[in-house]
This record gives structure tokens, C-alpha cells and sequence, in this order.
């Protein structure tokens, strides 16, 4: 379900009406310029099927296998038991006496999530009628079938509408990543102990501008099911909450070796982001040069690399070395996502 990112000085950057507190400046239109440019849904799937379902990054958009999958309904474990005196009671234990029964002890906070809890039922029929209308005409086929499969330890009419829920939360992603949040959050309420679900509401919640959310989403989904995650979505978070050191440390410690090159690319454009946003430019042409930037290169991902480390050339003094990259990021960009040829013009200009 998702894919892009960027850039440094907030006032270098137009407002991508995403409650972003920066725009990208590499990106034409509101679609495109939401910092790290996930636009689409999961990051573990392929589906052109959900209308955002573009390219998980490897998100809700990313697909791949980026996030792993398997880490929710594995085995429950038990200890074997052998702690039991003869009249099968536990050595050591109080003795459930009339003092010990009828509540005393009991967990509070654990309770109050309990199903049979008092007020439970009328709460969970209050949420279920609070969510965004499904249209009529929605076929929960049209989700990716390894998500169905997530879903499949739902009940069949849960599992439905939970995958009615993500469509729609695919489908708005970029035009209305506010109901596309309420449709992602929605199916979290529905299924929330799925990572799938949960990573989706994150790339919601991102593209919506809820970087906190989007955040804690996105570390419960990695948690569930393993793997390296999202994690340039996270770093990017980390930078729109005003911590771009935390971005940083993000690729310093996280093991990225079960990360592919698209998303390692994606990742080292965020850290240098987060580097300008330090004022470290001559660090962030470095992050980038790391990922082999390639004028024989070609694609949307080496397009947003050449932009990038153009923008950083420039940021760092090294406007002559910018103008190629710049050239290169224009003639492969075939969709017109980045404003490199506008870039070239302004450096022109800048020396006549």
C-alpha cells in the first residue's frame, strides 16, 4: 500500500496540505509531497488491487518482506508445571481461602479490557457505529490475499469488515489521508492484535501528518511480526516530532541487512534530511553517497536519489557538481514526480 521522502529548511519546502511540517520540494501536487512519499498501504505486499496499493516500500501502503509476517498466532508456550503438592494445589501458595476468593486480588486494569467487563458490549457497538461508512460494492477480494490470509483468524463478518476497512484506507491514502486514518483506525479497532492491520494504520497515520501515531503503530506492528520494518517511515517520523538525531540513531542501530536496496536508498534519504535539518549538510552528501548514487541508473527510486543528493551538492556549496544529478533526476523521472528540471533553471539563473 505505499512510497517517497525529503528535505531540509522548513522554508525551502510548500506546505503539502498534510499537516506535514514540511513539505518535499522534489514532488509536484499534495500526492506526492508528503516527506517520505509512502503512498500506498503495507509494507509487506503487492497490490495494485487496492487502488494505493502501489509499492510497500518494500508500506499500507509497503509490501515485501520487509516487515515479516508470522509473528502474530504463533504457538503459545506453557511451562511444563511440576510445582504442584499431592492434593493438586501449588507448594508455596496461599491457600485459596474465602478471603482469597469473590475478587480479592484481582487486576483492575486487566479487567477492564475483559469482554464480560460491565459496559464492554455497549462501548465496543458505540465504535462499530462510529466508523466511516463502507460503500456497498466493496469485494474484500481486491485486498491483497496474503493480508485475507492474516485476517482469516477472524471471524468471517469481522474479517470482512476489517478488509472493506483497509481498501478504503488505501483507497483515500492520498487524496484524503484523514478518512483514510478513520478507515485504518477502524480496522485496528477490529483487529488490532494483527501486524498487518496495525502497520497500516501507521502509513495512515503518517501520510495524515500523526507522526506520534504513526510511530507507535508502526513499532507494535514490528514487535508482532519481526523483521526491519518500516523503517525510513520511522526515521521520517522521528524527524516530523522535531527529533532528527533520533532519525539518525534509528539507522545506526537497527541491523539493516534484511533490508533491499530500495529501501535502503529510501532510508539514507531520510537520514540526510535529517542531517540538514541539522545543518549538517556536508554529512547528509555523505549518508548519500554511501547508497551509490548512479547517473546509468534508472527508475522512480534512482530518480529520488539523484534528486536528493543534487539538493544536498547544492546545500553543501557543490552547485556545478548538483547540475548532472539534477539533469539525471529529470530525464528518468517519466511521471513528472520531482521538480528537477525547475532546479536546473534556478541554478542557472543563480550564475548569470
Amino acid at each position: 500500500m505505499a512510497d517517497n521522502y525529503d528535505r531540509n529548511r522548513d522554508n525551502d519546502r510548500p506546505d503539502n496540505g498534510n499537516n506535514s511540517p514540511r513539505g518535499e520540494r522534489g514532488y509536484r501536487g499534495d500526492r506526492n509531497n508528503d516527506r517520505g512519499g509512502y503512498r500506498g498501504g503495507s509494507s509487506n505486499r503487492n497490490s495494485d488491487e487496492s487502488r494505493a496499493g502501489e509499492r510497500r516500500e518494500d508500506r499500507g501502503g509497503a509490501r515485501g518482506s520487509q516487515s515479516g509476517r508470522g509473528g502474530y498466532g504463533g504457538e503459545r508456550r506453557y511451562e511444563k508445571r511440576d510445582d504442584r503438592d499431592s492434593r493438586g494445589g501449588r507448594s508455596g501458595a496461599p491457600s485459596r481461602s474465602h478471603s482469597n476468593r469473590a475478587g480479592a486480588g484481582r487486576d483492575e486494569k486487566r479487567d477492564s479490557l475483559h469482554p464480560q467487563r460491565s459496559g464492554f458490549r455497549e462501548e465496543r457497538i458505540n465504535t462499530r457505529l462510529n466508523e466511516p461508512d463502507l460503500p456497498g460494492d466493496l469485494d474484500v477480494k481486491d485486498l491483497d490475499p496474503l493480508v485475507l490470509q492474516d485476517l482469516r483468524v477472524l471471524s468471517k463478518d469481522n474479517a470482512d469488515g476489517v478488509a472493506k476497512h483497509m481498501i478504503m484506507a488505501a483507497t483515500w491514502l492520498a487524496d484524503d489521508p484523514q478518512l483514510a486514518l478513520r478507515h485504518a483506525r477502524a480496522a485496528k479497532d477490529r483487529a488490532g492484535r494483527i501486524s498487518v492491520v496495525r502497520e497500516t494504520c501507521g502509513i495512515a497515520a503518517y501520510h495524515a501528518g500523526e507522526w506520534k501515531e504513526a510511530l507507535s503503530e508502526l513499532r507494535a506492528a514490528r514487535r508482532m511480526s519481526g523483521g526491519p520494518g518500516l523503517l525510513a517511515v520511522m526515521a521520517d517520523c522521528e524527524r516530523g516530532l522535531g527529533r532528527p538525531e533520533k532519525a539518525i540513531d534509528l539507522a545506526r542501530t537497527e541491523d539493516l541487512t534484511e533490508l533491499d536496496e530500495d529501501s535502503k536508498i529510501e532510508l539514507a534519504i531520510v537520514v540526510a534530511g535529517a542531517r540538514h535539518d541539522l545543518g549538517q549538510h556536508d554529512s547528509a552528501v555523505i549518508e548519500l553517497q554511501r547508497v551509490t548514487p548512479d547517473l546509468k541508473a534508472t527508475g522512480l527510486t534512482a530518480s529520488r536519489l539523484s534528486y536528493a543528493y543534487a539538493d544536498a551538492l547544492v546545500l553543501a556549496g557543490r552547485a556545478d557538481e548538483a547540475r548532472q544529478w539534477f539533469q539525471h533526476a529529470a530525464d528518468i523521472d517519466e511521471d513528472g514526480f520531482l521538480d528537477a528540471k525547475e532546479r536546473l533553471e534556478q541554478l542557472d539563473e543563480g550564475t548569470n
